[in-house]
């Protein structure tokens, strides 16, 4: 697997910069992919999304779908679209530092 230096920390990914190992993950590895993903600042509302994301994949093992994160996460689609332009479950979920979602193209 590749290796990047995000926020000074090297960290294994895959061919589309997905971390490889979530734990690996910090907060400042997400505001460094955030603006690699064209999202220059993370608000409150970001941070909901991607803490929610990463909680209810450490609980059930998979990552959550749009549907789960708008039902179980209280996040409108409307806004997840808002929040992360052009694809918010990938999108989201790579900055959350989880793995590409299942369906995501």
């Amino acid at each position: 697997m590749p290796t990047k230096t995000i926020a000074g920390k090297t960290v294994e990914v895959d061919a589309e910069g997905f971390l490889v190992n979530p734990d690996d993950w910090n907060e400042d590895i997400a505001k460094e992919l955030a603006k690699e993903e064209g999202i220059n600042e993370l608000t409150e509302m970001h941070w909901k999304v991607i803490h929610f994301m990463r909680q209810d994949y450490k609980e059930r093992g998979q990552i959550p779908t749009i549907r789960r994160i708008k039902n179980a996460g209280g996040v409108p689609v409307q806004d997840l679209y808002k929040l992360f332009p052009d694809g918010p479950a990938k999108k989201a979920a790579k900055i959350a530092g989880l793995s590409k979602p299942q369906g995501c193209v």
